[in-house]
């Protein structure tokens, strides 16, 4: 498994923002899709590509287009829906599915309770986002239920992670191709499963609670 943690002042300047607790949902959206894009350069660095013949005003020359199939993305609802704009934007071709996973708070166990997904992911590049790697128990399973499907490999775009969130990946993931993209890694989890310093519960300052 790759692990690549961004170090770039403007991730870290984005990510000040966020995890203020004074920053209003309107803005928190905005950061999140900003930050997003500037994750998913490094983790479409290894997107598959095809040559193409092009013609330009002065000569023909190679260029090249995104593989069939294409790739999707897949946000973890519902705080990864918040994530959605800022890859497809950089990624307009891909496709969009969904899966829903709710995390027991007593437990830190998750559950699936919706997707929306083809049954045969086969050959497929899969994107999966969800701003907070916690525990790493929603995350694994996601990527887990995408491997069942039959996905070549997973990149899993979230904005901050734990040391025992990485470690409960890696434990799944075996010698499956898996790369894990954060904007940061944090220090700790506390006795509730919460990131430490974190930014709160990143659904609820998405979308409000409800």
């Amino acid at each position: 498994m790759r692990v690549h943690v961004a170090d770039h002042p403007l991730v870290t300047h984005k990510l000040s923002v966020l995890r203020d607790h004074r920053t209003p949902s309107p803005v928190f959206r905005q950061l999140t899709e900003e930050l997003v894009t500037l994750l998913a350069y490094e983790a479409t660095r290894n997107v598959k590509v095809s040559p193409i013949e092009i013609t330009t005003p002065v000569t023909t020359t190679m260029g090249v287009k995104i593989s069939e199939p294409r790739p999707i993305v897949v946000p973890i609802l519902r705080a990864g829906l918040g994530m959605l704009e800022g890859l497809v934007k950089l990624l307009p071709t891909a496709e969009v599915g969904f899966l829903g996973m709710v995390r027991d708070e007593e437990t830190f166990e998750p559950t699936t309770y919706a997707e929306r997904l083809p049954d045969d992911l086969s050959d497929r590049q899969c994107f999966a986002i969800d701003p907070m790697l916690a525990t790493g128990g929603s995350l694994a399973a996601a990527i887990q239920f995408l491997f069942d499907r039959g996905a070549k490999d997973v990149t899993a775009i979230c904005l901050l992670g734990t040391p025992e969130g990485v470690a409960a990946i890696e434990a799944l993931v075996g010698d499956r191709d898996v790369t894990l993209v954060l904007g940061a890694l944090d220090e700790r989890l506390n006795e509730k499963g919460y990131i430490v310093p974190g930014l709160g519960d990143a659904g609820d300052r998405l979308y409000g609670t409800v």
